[in-house]
């Protein structure tokens, strides 16, 4: 069998992590198995559409390097690749539903709907169609059809079970009795989910149908509708829920975000890949960094396991602090000019590379970093930022910066380094009897305008001595 899976995200929102993963997982699983792997947009639902999300869908699996065979923009032999495209489809089979005794046109309104579910709460039923149109002979469906609105509802079957064979999961098995009659197609002509997914998965012959938990009680609808339908059900792999560090369900707080946000946010593609491929799988035993190039060649939905996965943002971070300082010289000086937001020339950035490479864990932290190399004054501060470290106590600061000043001003342009600069920073402990540790943030604040930054030795070398002074003579005014 060739293996052909896909992505159909709805374009109602951003790609988020758990869908995603999907997509993640549903690519690698192609790839290593030599198949190919689609891309459909699932846009029948036209009141929640948003026009820039198509966009950010493909630019999520873009950010993340996950290519699709067919599907927008590439096209293929099942286009289109647009549910909003393939109404016919979806009617036909409905057509075919009612036809066959499998389906029936649903005459109620909203409004009747509406207090069903009403009554229902208030007498503590669980929630669901009470069958009122079911029975409707077809000859007087058809009538009423001419002057009326209708929806299409599917038979579900009322007694017995329905088995769920899942990769992951195994046998899951549902009652029957428990499932009510859904609607398959709107009254407006558009498939709802669940006939769309199970027409088009059919149509564009995909081979296994990997999604998240959250689809698992869906699962009878579908399996009753392929069956009713005569198709042949794809292989179902349900992938495990991911929860937050609470161990609760995943919110935008745990790190239930767009895709895209984590990228403007200073993370590397990589990390990501890295991060959203153990949520739920491993490799082996003992391996913990994975490439994207790895699951292309041993990805297998045999090593996905059901039990919930945690997102743990520190993990996150500590991955992407290991691709930062993987990368070669040249990708990460341009990365540097690219998130500085400033003009760098090549020495600064020569400069400035091995000192931020071992302590950025995001690249958004890069503009702030750097931010006090621009300009001849520290970036802006309170006066009282100055002395915050010692107890407020202004008069320590000022002699503090008097007798930097000083040493500083000893050394001559020529002799300006890190050798020398830490020399006279180290020789102001005896003078002013204070530990370096105690009055080292007064300096911070007057060089880099924050009480810790870049290491001080080395940022006062890199700025120069003139505007070292500089800063040093501006701080003592604002003491003042």
């Amino acid at each position: 069998m060739t293996v052909r899976t896909r992505y159909a995200p709805s374009p109602t929102g951003d790609p988020h992590i758990g869908n995603i993963r999907a997509a993640l997982f549903s690519w690698a699983y192609a790839r290593a198995n030599g198949g190919q792997f689609l891309l459909r947009i699932e846009d029948t639902d036209r009141a929640r559409l948003q026009e820039t999300s198509l966009e950010a869908i493909m630019d999520s699996l873009h950010w993340l390097g996950i290519d699709w065979d067919e599907g927008p923009v590439v096209g293929g032999p099942h286009e289109p690749y647009f549910q909003s495209q393939r109404l016919p489809l979806y009617q036909h089979a409905a057509g075919r539903l009612i036809d066959e005794g499998n389906a029936y046109r649903c005459f109620c309104t909203p409004e009747r709907l509406d207090q069903m579910r009403k009554a229902q709460q208030a007498s503590k039923q669980p929630p669901g169609y009470d069958g009122r149109c079911r029975d409707i002979p077809r000859e007087e469906s058809d009538r009423r059809a001419a002057n009326e609105p209708f929806t299409v509802r599917f038979k579900m079957k009322h007694d017995g079970t329905t088995v769920l064979h899942d990769l992951i999961r195994g046998d899951v098995t549902f009652d029957n009795a428990l499932q009510d009659d859904f609607v398959a197609l709107k009254s407006d002509g558009y498939p709802t989910y669940h006939l769309a997914v199970v027409v088009d998965d059919t149509e564009m012959q995909i081979s296994h149908a990997i999604r998240g938990d959250e689809w698992i009680s869906s699962a009878p609808k579908h399996i009753q509708l392929y069956d009713a339908l005569g198709y042949e059900p794809p292989v179902w792999a349900h992938l495990p829920l991911i929860l937050g560090p609470d161990h609760k369900k995943l919110s935008k707080r745990s790190g239930d975000t767009a895709v895209l946000d984590y990228a403007t946010n200073g993370y590397l593609p990589e990390a990501m890949v890295n991060f959203l491929a153990f949520l739920g799988w491993s490799l082996d035993d003992h391996t913990s960094l994975v490439t994207i190039d790895d699951l292309k060649q041993h990805f297998d939905l045999a090593r996905v396991v059901p039990n919930p996965a945690v997102f743990d943002v520190e993990r996150l971070n500590f991955l992407n602090g290991y691709y930062i300082r993987a990368m070669d010289e040249e990708r990460w000086h341009a990365t540097i000019t690219q998130w500085s937001g400033q003009q760098m020339d090549a020495a600064l950035v020569a400069a400035v590379a091995p000192i931020l490479r071992e302590r950025v864990a995001r690249l958004d932290e890069i503009g702030p970093m750097t931010a006090f190399l621009f300009g001849d004054d520290a970036p802006g501060y309170q006066a009282e930022l100055l002395a915050e470290k010692l107890g407020g106590d202004a008069a320590i600061a000022q002699t503090v910066l008097d007798t930097a000043m000083a040493a500083f001003s000893e050394i001559a342009s020529e002799d300006w380094n890190q050798a020398s600069i830490e020399a006279a920073i180290r020789g102001l402990e005896p003078v002013l009897g204070l530990k370096l540790r105690k009055f080292v943030s007064v300096l911070y604040v007057a060089i880099e305008g924050s009480p810790q930054g870049l290491p001080l030795f080395d940022s006062v070398a890199i700025i120069g001595r003139s505007r070292t002074l500089h800063r040093l003579a501006a701080a003592l005014q604002k003491l003042a």
